[in-house]
């Protein structure tokens, strides 16, 4: 008998992470949609047959869980509900979740992780207790945890998840001496950055890439919405003519003071200047650690760094950055201008560290991810 529970508890668990791993991908969908929220699918089944599926599919839509519900062709009463997010319980653009879930008499609902929100943390599922519901917490929750590790860094500690993405040569120079870095990896390698900016909310540069690249800082290749595009500059190397002008939306974070010519005819509608006071007097960097916070004030849950070598080395000793993404092609570059190039250490101690490290191979290229070993846990 003791044996037949516990293989009944395991065929209940398995089911429940399959009917998870089904919410995840669903809430995949809005990758790049929802933000400030977070991306949440919701999958009802009753007696091992799928009801209904739903995910959050834009900023200010119906939530998952209300889009699966409203989908149903049949009453969802007694039904299991799996969403890999706690259920809402406060009012926000659209109302709350977890009070539709107790009216409809939805029997159990399966939660992968608790919401890291202040306002709903652990209310939602009091909420659902106290009607009636049999809760069941915690299925699959690293994954969870990981599809959302933006939404939880912007709400925990106020600035976003941040990438550190570079391509470089096998001798560790992201450009030439003379700044050219056109290009250093291969197509297939570039198509990955592509869907990789596809999947962040923002997308930060320093002037000096504008200068040398005059990049576009949109989404090619691929399907997928544009990220926002986030530019430091000095003020007085400010081009206003660089392509990244001229479509989508553009946030330039600038010295106090070092306006220019902010009216120019080429700069879009879509562009907007925040003036900050220096990092230290007489420093020629901003304040990165503030650029964060203001982003994050502003929603945004995930921010993609493309910048040189002078904003990799700034975050990375200022342990600001959660991922790296390095696309490492065969090339020999010489005396160009190395990935960390601002960056010294006296004692091997003192040295950055990766941890869960992946690395695959694209076409001829090594793309390696992995996160900085003092980057804080979700």
């Amino acid at each position: 008998m003791i044996i037949q529970k516990r293989e009944r508890a395991m065929n209940n668990r398995s089911l429940d992470e399959y009917y998870m791993h089904m919410a995840l991908s669903l809430a995949m969908r809005g990758c790049g949609k929802v933000s400030p929220n977070p991306m949440v699918g919701c999958v009802l089944v009753s007696d091992q047959q799928i009801l209904s599926k739903g995910y959050h599919r834009f900023h200010g839509g119906p939530h998952a869980e209300i889009e699966a519900i409203n989908s149903s062709p049949v009453p969802v009463n007694g039904a299991t509900l799996y969403v890999n997010l706690e259920p809402c319980s406060h009012q926000g653009k659209t109302p709350p979740c977890a009070p539709r879930i107790v009216a409809e008499g939805i029997k159990r609902v399966v939660v992968g992780m608790t919401d890291p929100n202040p306002l709903v943390s652990g209310r939602g599922l009091d909420i659902m207790k106290s009607g009636g519901i049999r809760v069941t917490e915690g299925i699959l929750e690293e994954q969870c945890k990981w599809q959302n590790r933006g939404f939880i860094r912007r709400v925990t500690i106020s600035r976003p998840w941040v990438t550190l993405k570079a391509a470089i040569g096998i001798d560790g120079c992201l450009a030439l001496r003379g700044g050219e870095s056109k290009w250093i990896t291969s197509l297939p390698s570039r198509c990955k950055a592509h869907l990789l900016r596809s999947q962040h909310d923002a997308l930060l540069v320093g002037m000096g890439t504008v200068r040398y690249d005059d990049p576009l800082l949109n989404v090619r290749f691929t399907e997928g919405p544009s990220p926002l595009k986030v530019l430091l500059t000095s003020g007085k190397d400010l081009t206003w003519g660089s392509r990244l002008f001229m479509q989508g939306q553009t946030l330039i974070f600038m010295p106090l003071g070092d306006l220019g010519s902010p009216r120019h005819p080429i700069i879009t509608e879509g562009t907007e200047i925040i003036e900050m006071p220096m990092k230290k007097e007489h420093s020629a960097l901003l304040d990165i650690s503030e650029v964060l916070t203001i982003l994050a004030e502003r929603g945004i849950n995930s921010l993609m760094v493309e910048g040189g070598s002078t904003i990799a080395s700034q975050l990375l000793v200022n342990n600001l950055v959660d991922e790296v993404s390095i696309f490492i092609a065969p090339k020999l570059m010489g005396r160009g201008i190395r990935f960390t190039e601002n960056m010294s250490f006296h004692l091997m101690k003192d040295t950055i560290t990766l941890r869960s490290v992946r690395i695959n191979r694209i076409a001829n290229d090594l793309w390696l991810e992995g996160r900085p070993a003092c980057s804080p846990d979700l």
